[in-house]
């Protein structure tokens, strides 16, 4: 863990107490075009049209020159939907709106791509914009796990998308898979891994499926056609965990492994409460003592945008005592744990005492364990990394509630 550890924080910039000129800005772009809506998915998606598209690009530009830009822009992320679902004239007119407001070259921009919309064209605009990574959305390689979760792909796809993302050249490359689905047993989940550890990716994320409200999985849920199983779920966490390591990639966050130099660094600079401004609809921001989402909308973002507003949606002004908090939930899904140093001196009016004493039940419990200032979770606390970030949310509650 010492090694991982060390390599994250040689890999990013460490936190700033002080929000200097040197500390990571982000861009996310949120791409609401899609084919179909997974059972699985809640994030804001629709089927375009022509006119959709070309509209998206203008509201995209003027969303941009709302932004006071305080700095050039160290990771880009484009997810959605599917960004693939653009045209590649179409994906290389976003790529020069954007790179217009990096004030530079990004060390990382990363471009989300289900395995149907993966073309040589569109991979080499995409190379030639300055994509550095390629998240694909594998979920599974049993084609009917896939047909459970809705997802439009085949088996086959993936192989060719994957060969062809990697014949352009791309500096990392990570996949998606999804586990405790509905009907997936444990041997077949340890296959999904294999195989995909087999095709050599730099990066993999493996997530335990979610029933988000207002999707298709949370109706079966409802209506108890599938059923959670807490239990069978930390069992898969572990197993994964141990292939993984077997494998040779570290564990980085709860979900997420690379090898040596391909940690995701603008997932990192969220979770360690940096700033990062989103563009389109649905899109979330952190910046300038703000956060924010736009309007899960198209049309309605579009007319905001063009009366000069955005993050309109759930606006919040952020305090260092906030931004304390969230550092310390996310933070704690990190194998390298927080360092509570900074942001001791970041946020003095926060209820630290509160929050020890939290901290040392925990630990008393074997969920965390502490290295003078840095707390970490145990493995047991990577099982239970919501519910300790409930705790933590209720340590910080009589700040909260004051501010």
């Amino acid at each position: 863990m010492a090694t991982t550890t060390t390599a994250l924080q040689a890999s990013t910039d460490t936190l700033s107490s002080h929000g200097t000129a040197a500390e990571p800005l982000g861009i996310y772009v949120h791409v609401p075009f899609c084919a179909s809506t997974c059972d699985f998915c809640a994030f804001y998606q629709k089927q375009p049209t022509a006119d959709e598209v070309v509209r998206f690009l203008q509201g995209i530009e003027r969303e941009s020159a709302l932004v006071n830009w305080p700095r050039p822009v160290t990771s880009v992320f484009w997810g959605g939907g599917t960004p693939g679902m653009l045209a590649p004239r179409t994906l290389g007119e976003l790529a020069e709106i954007v790179r217009a407001r990096c004030g530079g070259t990004p060390a990382e921009w990363t471009v989300e791509l289900a395995p149907g919309s993966v073309t040589d064209a569109r991979l080499a605009v995409l190379r030639d914009a300055g994509v550095t990574r390629v998240s694909m959305g594998v979920q599974s390689f049993q084609p009917e796990l896939l047909d459970a979760l809705g997802r439009q792909h085949t088996r086959e796809q993936i192989y060719r998308a994957y060969d062809r993302v990697r014949a352009a050249g791309f500096r990392s490359v990570n996949l998606d898979l999804m586990f405790a689905l509905p009907g997936q047993t444990a041997p077949e989940w340890a296959g999904d891994v294999r195989e995909a550890v087999s095709l050599g990716p730099d990066h993999l994320s493996t997530y335990c499926l979610t029933f988000e409200e207002d999707t298709k999985l949370w109706v079966k849920l409802s209506q108890g056609r599938v059923k959670l199983d807490p239990e069978y779920e930390a069992a898969l966490y572990e197993a994964t965990w141990s292939q993984m390591a077997d494998a040779g990639y570290a564990q980085y966050e709860v979900s997420n492994f690379a090898r040596p130099g391909h940690v995701c660094r603008h997932n990192l600079n969220t979770w360690r409460m940096h700033e990062w401004v989103g563009l389109g609809p649905s899109a979330a921001s952190q910046h300038g003592g703000w956060r924010g989402g736009n309007v899960a909308d198209l049309e309605k973002w579009l007319d905001q945008v063009g009366r000069g507003e955005r993050m309109t949606e759930d606006r919040l002004m952020l305090t260092p005592a906030a931004l304390a908090e969230d550092a310390l939930i996310f933070g704690l899904r990190m194998n390298e744990g927080v360092d509570l140093s900074p942001w001791r001196l970041r946020a003095p009016e926060a209820p630290w005492s509160v929050v020890e004493d939290t901290l040392a039940t925990l630990a008393a419990g074997g969920l965390l364990v502490r290295t003078g200032s840095i707390v970490r979770l145990t493995t047991r606390g990577r099982l239970v990394a919501d519910a300790v970030g409930a705790e933590v949310m209720a340590a910080f509650e009589p700040i909260t509630e004051t501010a």
